[in-house]
């Protein structure tokens, strides 16, 4: 899970992203000006920034090169715009932007550059080792190969959901109502509650699928932790 900001002045369009990256296990923060673009990266030190480029108050490139200056461009910033012309892209990736995303931003395009943005900044920022010391450390402690560890079970997948017997007996639209509840809830356990994934699998739309689950009375919050 990777902390992410969102910068956009246009509601509709941070709404679908914190709903698109929040249903993939990211946290999301969101701000609509550069305003508060800035208070959140200080605060949050977030992971990767979508950064829209046309915004009201201060634009994104102006943005990002005040980061730039400040040394405060330690982040993956993915640029965004329905208007950008070529040059515009241009002088943001020299500036230190990673991406370009056009709106309307597809789903596939969107989890591709981000997850190209996370493991640019994992490659760029390693996660070091851990100095247990000793034996030719620099601590005092005993060398972590040396330590004898408590045997670790291997990690188990969740329980699928079970399936229901069916009571033939009932009317169709009944029986369908059971048979597409017990589908979603497998899936949505199998796929540990990725909205996105579960679309993908069922060949349905996000937004059809948010409907369906509704009117079958699904809990996503009960699914996602089950599924966790």
């Amino acid at each position: 899970m990777a902390n992410i900001l969102v910068v956009d002045d246009e509601l509709g369009i941070r709404e679908l992203l914190f709903e698109i990256l929040n249903d993939e296990g990211h946290a999301v923060e969101l701000a609509e000006n550069a305003a508060q673009a800035r208070l959140l990266r200080e605060r949050q030190r977030p992971d990767l920034v979508l950064l829209d480029i046309w915004m009201p108050d201060t634009d994104g490139v102006t943005l990002l090169k005040e980061w730039s200056a400040a040394g405060l461009l330690n982040m993956p910033v993915i640029m965004m715009s329905g208007h950008a012309t070529i040059d515009t892209a241009v002088e943001a990736t020299r500036i230190g932007a990673i991406a370009f995303l056009e709106k309307p931003i597809t789903l596939q395009k969107l989890l591709q550059s981000v997850e190209q943005g996370l493991d640019n900044a994992l490659s760029r920022h390693p996660t070091p080792p851990a100095d247990f010391g000793g034996h030719g450390g620099n601590g005092e402690g005993p060398r972590a190969d040396l330590v004898e560890s408590p045997p670790v079970e291997s990690a188990a997948l969740p329980e699928p959901v079970p399936v229901r017997q069916f009571d033939f007996e009932l009317p169709l639209r009944e029986a369908r109502d059971v048979f597409e509840r017990a589908y979603f809830e497998f899936h949505l356990v199998q796929e540990h509650g990725s909205m996105t994934r579960v679309a993908e699998k069922s060949g349905l739309e996000r937004t059809h699928l948010y409907r369906k689950l509704k009117q079958l009375g699904i809990d996503l919050s009960k699914t996602k932790r089950n599924g966790a």
